[in-house]
């Protein structure tokens, strides 16, 4: 049977909610992490924040996919970002380790957070802007908010693989946590994946370099982060020169 008129508006006013509900559930996963940080749980929290990252990257999508982008959803965006990807990794990297730096400790995992609600604010703002440079159509101004938090957690998964105190360092954490804040804030170009080209006679090989690259995530989880976070770290300077 066809349906009203009303009952088409319900139905399309409930599917522009889904990207919404996804940015939603990735704030609770963000919130999450905190809990598991706070139990000494390392790996969940760090899955948690990982949970969040695959939502964060489908609710864009799917708004544009269904043309439910709208302000209110790019700012409730934002501020799940910053809790997932700002607050959670510095209070995680701060109960973990930096803690036992004192103030300073406190001091760093604070820059880092601010960088990162700095990067999200410019990219709110950048987004109504008619005048950016023409490469920031393929590329983004310094590294994301969801990269930069994956980068700043990278000592916790390494050390799910390798038993080294000196991973646990300090000084090593707080020197990466200032690098990566810097990255954030910085005008570094970095590549935006989404907006790469694919052509046609590679889709096959692509989606089989996807199920590949999930089918080992699902198995070796954290080496396949760890590994991933330091091929984006090295396609810096090379996305900088491209």
């Amino acid at each position: 049977m066809f349906k009203s008129g009303k009952e088409k508006r319900k139905s399309q006013s409930f599917n522009r909610m889904i990207p919404n509900i996804l940015t939603m559930l990735a704030l609770c996963a963000g919130l999450t992490s905190l809990r598991f940080g706070m139990e000494g749980k390392w790996e969940a929290a760090v899955a948690s924040i990982i949970i969040a990252g695959v939502l964060d990257a489908l609710d864009g999508r799917i708004a544009r996919l269904i043309r439910g982008t709208s302000k209110f959803g790019a700012e409730l965006d934002s501020l799940s970002d910053f809790l997932a990807f700002g607050i959670a990794p510095a209070v995680l990297l701060f109960l973990w380790t930096m803690k036992e730096a004192g103030p300073i400790g406190w001091v760093l995992v604070l820059l880092f957070a601010v960088c990162c609600a700095l990067r999200l604010a410019r990219f709110n703002t950048d987004m109504d802007s008619q005048h950016l440079p023409v490469w920031t159509k393929s590329f983004f101004t310094g590294v994301p908010a969801p990269a930069g938090g994956g980068l700043a957690l990278l000592p916790i998964i390494i050390s799910f693989q390798v038993e080294n105190e000196l991973i646990r360092n300090p000084q090593l954490v707080g020197i990466l946590i200032v690098v990566i804040s810097a990255l954030m804030v910085s005008k570094i170009p970095t590549y935006s994946f989404k907006k790469i080209v694919i052509p046609r006679s590679m889709t096959k090989f692509l989606l089989f370099g996807m199920v590949l690259f999930f089918g080992a995530l699902l198995v070796y989880t954290f080496k396949v982060l760890a590994i991933s976070s330091l091929i984006y770290l090295c396609l810096i300077p090379i996305s900088y020169f491209h």
